[in-house]
């Protein structure tokens, strides 16, 4: 039987929301060079892929956070996806930009939160964890308790692991970068041999291809 983890691969591989190019890499945002790419975004296009989003990772807050006052979302990819899981639970939402707003009131968390809120954030990836991380942080100096968070994906890098333990963040994740691979390998999307030089890369990315 296959696990979350396998179907929901499956299913971002189906609408190519992940990117496997081994012989010709993406340069990502903060300069590193990678085999793998992963847009969640394309998930809010497909109606019936939304819902299953919304509805799983609404399942693994309930199952996993006992006491949760409030939503926030990562900006700007788990805005929507984190706005769909807080009315799926009808709880309240806020999202948390990456540095305040340059005008107006300059807010960095948009929406409000009442100091002492139990609030489990929503992330739509995982990479290195700085960004999700700045948000939690952002969170607890507005006096709430961050009890957790769920993303999407997760590319399950050492230094995000180590980063979510030193921050004591528990985080559950939909799918993960093993199980895309596992998924990708068996419908032929990648070939065997790719799998060796996609694990290279994990191994050391921003040392990769130098």
């Amino acid at each position: 039987m296959k696990t979350l983890e396998n179907i929901f691969a499956g299913k971002l591989l189906k609408v190519k929301a992940i990117k496997l190019q081994p012989t010709n890499p993406f340069t990502w945002a903060s300069g590193w060079k990678s085999p793998f790419y992963c847009d969640n975004r394309k998930t809010l296009s497909y109606p019936e892929l939304r819902t299953f989003v919304k509805i799983e990772i609404a399942r693994l807050i309930s199952e996993q956070f006992s006491e949760v006052d409030a939503i926030a979302g990562v900006a700007t990819g788990a805005i929507p996806q984190g706005a769909l899981v807080a009315d799926a639970l009808n709880l309240p939402f806020v999202y948390v930009r990456s540095k305040p707003k340059d005008h107006g009131l300059e807010n960095l968390i948009e929406g409000e939160l009442k100091p002492g809120m139990k609030v489990v954030v929503v992330e739509d990836l995982i990479s290195t964890g700085g960004s999700s991380l700045k948000a939690v942080e952002a969170i607890r100096n507005n006096g709430c308790e961050v009890v957790g968070m769920v993303a999407s994906y997760t590319y399950g890098f050492d230094v995000a692991a180590q980063a979510f333990r030193d921050a004591n963040v528990q985080l559950y994740t939909l799918t993960n970068y093993e199980a895309v691979v596992e998924e990708a390998l068996r419908i032929g999307y990648i070939a065997q041999e790719d799998v060796a030089l996609l694990n290279d890369w994990r191994k050391d990315p921003a040392n990769w291809m130098k």
